[in-house]
């Protein structure tokens, strides 16, 4: 292994542990709801609605995260540790104030919410729990995506796996010792959420400390930077906004499809790309990290070795998944459905009918990932914004031109069809990566 790939594995590996622990969150939540409750397909789908709406949420916020983290790791990349804590200050305070504003906003964004995602009464109560790990989660977006452009993913690693142990315990403890079902799920989140904030502000003073210059406010406010730092974040957001559509609409789709078991297969198979998609974005964050760092040390040559070797270590993870959803995908399903349920072995067979896409997305999504860590380091979010635009109004035109013709399968054709078209429209609409090598002469 040559000094580029230990210096991504160093960034990577971390941040797998730490993408590893978010779907798993998600896995453990979703088997609590499969084996609590007499009808395990109606809280699982009625989760499933709940964490589609909290995602729309947060994937709409996850600008903070990317925004800081490419901005920071140029700063850092060239030595500027001043401008480095302006941007910590910076993703704070607006994630901070986003926190805030949804937690005012929380009864007519929960309620269009629940009506336009088709939500019932369990779904409702779950909101409304988990609707306070909003700020904490939206800050721990600026926190990961600082450290992530301080080339540290070690502390991200750390807050991660203790919040994820803090959300499993909890929920464990709520769900079935208080018997309070999806609803302790809820409360568990907001918890760990918090326990997350805590740690990682006592990390950041213990490592750097004695690193970060004083907090001038209105150096950190100056319009200049705040309309970079916007518009940076304004192309990210928009393109998140696309991401959320199809996430949430997939759901949604599924809910409306008017078969409760459909709704948890679909549920239970995107969980497993999930899992797939948090292990590549280990290397996303590694090329996010260096491809930043090469271009604000105007080190050319780092950053193509760099950008080439994402590339091929995203493409081997992509083979390894296909291999184990190829072989295991029975063992994987199992896990969410309690074994003794009526419905069990009719939403395994279902699963079997659609376990083909699960088996072939990872193969079509070994680029997009890395993409879109390069194009963040980089900060060509123009970029990302419109391959995402082109890309999105394929999916639905895809989904809608195929449903009648082939049902379900349309779903998660254009799904697919959306993943490999993100990777392929950002390579070549950066001249193949031409335009980012530019950037570090």
């Amino acid at each position: 292994m040559g000094k580029m790939d230990y210096k991504i594995m160093r960034i990577a590996l971390p941040n797998m542990v730490s993408n590893i622990t978010v779907p798993l969150m998600g896995i453990v939540s979703t088997a609590i709801a499969g084996h609590w409750g007499a009808d395990s397909a109606a809280t699982i789908g009625a989760l499933a609605i709940g964490v589609s709406i909290f995602n729309f949420i947060y994937w709409n916020c996850a600008f903070v995260r990317m925004g800081t983290s490419g901005l920071t790791a140029q700063a850092y990349g060239a030595g500027d540790l001043r401008e480095c804590t302006n941007m910590l200050a910076r993703a704070l305070a607006v994630a901070a104030a986003m926190g805030l504003l949804m937690v005012a906003l929380q009864w007519p964004v929960g309620e269009l919410a629940l009506w336009a995602m088709n939500g019932g009464e369990m779904t409702r109560a779950y909101f409304y729990a988990r609707i306070w790990a909003v700020p904490a989660g939206i800050m721990l977006f600026g926190f990961n995506g600082w450290f992530t452009g301080m080339q540290n993913a070690v502390i991200p690693m750390w807050t991660a796996i203790t919040v994820n142990i803090v959300h499993i315990l909890c929920s464990l403890w709520f769900a079935f010792g208080l018997d309070m079902g999806i609803v302790g799920i809820a409360y568990a989140s907001v918890l760990a959420q918090w326990s997350g904030v805590a740690l990682s502000a006592a990390l950041l003073a213990w490592r750097y400390g004695r690193r970060l210059t004083k907090i001038d406010w209105a150096e950190i406010l100056l319009p200049g930077a705040l309309k970079n730092f916007f518009a940076i974040n304004r192309d990210i957001m928009l393109r998140t906004l696309c991401i959320v559509a199809v996430y949430t609409f997939f759901t949604g789709a599924s809910a409306r499809m008017g078969d409760p078991a459909l709704l948890a297969v679909n549920t239970l198979l995107l969980q497993l790309f999930t899992l797939f998609s948090y292990m590549n974005d280990g290397f996303a964050y590694a090329a996010e990290a260096l491809t930043g760092r090469f271009i604000g040390a105007r080190d050319g040559e780092s950053l193509r070795r760099c950008m080439r070797r994402c590339i091929f270590w995203g493409t081997v993870v992509s083979v390894v998944f296909v291999g184990i959803y190829l072989v295991g995908w029975r063992e994987l399903v199992g896990l969410f459905v309690d074994d003794a349920a009526p419905e069990t072995p009719a939403i395994v067979e279902l699963a079997g009918r659609y376990i083909g896409w699960i088996i072939a997305i990872p193969i079509a999504s070994a680029m997009p990932f890395i993409m879109d860590g390069i194009m963040v380091g980089a900060t060509e979010t123009r970029v990302m914004r419109n391959s995402m635009f082109l890309s999105t109004a394929a999916y639905f035109a895809i989904y809608y031109a195929g449903y009648p013709l082939i049902g379900n399968d349309a779903l998660w054709l254009a799904f697919t069809l959306y993943m490999f078209l993100r990777g392929v429209l950002q390579y070549y609409m950066t001249g193949r990566l031409r335009t980012i090598e530019r950037k570090a002469e």
